[in-house]
């Protein structure tokens, strides 16, 4: 399916309402087997009020969590700089703009602790380095801007998530590598001739991160364990014979199901597969990637989060409810906890206006040097 007729504008605006609302009805279920929602709500497609953290806060129904806030101040960074972000941009953000309640009740406990790295003189390009879990979705599900401020450029969305991951997460890492993932993906739907397959065409071109041996002619992982796009296609041969969600999720059962240990459920490369896959498997339509990831099981907001930030770049919001885009944007006023009361739309045309500017500046330079 080609989305010719979709504009950019729209685009933005379905990534970050696929994110931010997939986030929230994700949430609700968070951590859970697909079993037990299915035994509670048969199928959850509805914003509902939740606690979090056990910390006896009842969020509104459409109230966001921690992979949001991370995205919040990206999204602030690049207003503010009108162009692509490095990780000192983003760092001075986090210097001024994260609410000092956040940790431990809208972000996860450890950002508490990077955030005090924040304030040092340490160079933002080490923060990530003392983090634990460098592995973990952490970023990936949350560098939905990095791919909006490179629209129809993967290869530039890929330099930016090795760049302002670094904040989050040691360079090279997996769970940056998998980031990659879901910046070329979001970069790659907003061209204007994208398809469901020509995003996953991308996904393979820009993040195969294999490497030639010299004096070898086999080509090897550049690092340990399995090569991404080769996790990638393994998942897409599951999907291509699950007819929906509910097929689709128990075939993973056999691949994904480690327990007993922190994040167990959070890790890049278990999400990202299958934000891919349920993109597919809804051939980019939005709010069916939402109600697939929420009805998944284990860590439902996050892959919600990728793969309805996917399907929206490409799709946009015609399918999404309106009470849903309404409901979460009244829950951000009731915030007291977010790093920025910002609206749905207010933070797409944000990223929409840098992304302008950046256009605007590439155009001048190339003007004064004559072009071609």
């Amino acid at each position: 399916m080609s989305e010719n007729n979709i504009s950019l504008r729209e685009k933005f605006y379905g990534c970050i309402c696929g994110s931010h609302i997939g986030s929230s009805m994700g949430a609700i279920v968070e951590g859970w087997p697909y079993d037990s929602i299915e035994k509670k709500y048969g199928t959850l497609e509805e914003l509902l009020p939740y606690e979090h953290y056990d910390n006896g806060w009842m969020r509104d129904a459409g109230t966001t969590e921690d992979g949001i806030e991370r995205q919040k101040l990206i999204i602030t960074a690049i207003m503010r700089k009108g162009d692509r972000v490095n990780a000192e941009d983003v760092r001075a953000v986090w210097r001024t703009d994260i609410n000092p309640k956040a940790p431990g009740n809208v972000s996860e406990p450890f950002e508490g602790e990077l955030l005090a790295m924040a304030k040092t003189n340490i160079p933002a390009s080490d923060i990530g380095n003392y983090c634990d879990y460098s592995g973990l979705v952490s970023f990936a599900r949350s560098c939905h801007p990095i791919g909006l401020i490179n629209a129809g450029d993967p290869a530039s969305a890929v330099d930016d998530v090795f760049e302002v991951g670094q904040l989050y997460q040691a360079s090279n890492s997996r769970g940056l590598q998998w980031a990659c993932v879901t910046a070329v993906a979001i970069a790659s739907a907003t061209k204007p001739n994208a398809t469901v397959d020509s995003v996953i065409a991308d996904i393979y071109k820009y993040c195969d991160r294999r490497a030639k041996v010299e004096g070898r002619d086999d080509w090897y992982a550049a690092w340990a364990g399995v090569n991404i796009v080769d996790e990638i296609d393994a998942g897409l041969k599951l999907t291509a014979k699950c007819k929906d969600f509910r097929e689709l999720r128990k075939a993973f059962d056999s691949v994904y199901n480690g327990i007993g240990m922190a994040y167990c459920m959070a890790y890049a490369n278990e999400i990202v597969t299958k934000a891919v896959c349920i993109f597919k498997l809804v051939n980019g339509d939005l709010k069916q990637a939402i109600i697939s990831g929420v009805n998944f099981g284990r860590d439902t907001d996050c892959a919600t989060a990728v793969a309805a930030g996917i399907a929206g770049a490409l799709t946009g919001t015609s399918s999404l409810p309106q009470k849903w885009i309404e409901q979460t944007d009244s829950a951000v006023k009731n915030n007291p906890f977010t790093n920025t009361q910002r609206t749905l739309r207010e933070n797409s045309d944000g990223l929409y206006d840098a992304f302008k500017n950046r256009l605007n500046k590439m155009k001048e330079f190339y003007d004064v040097m004559g072009g071609i």
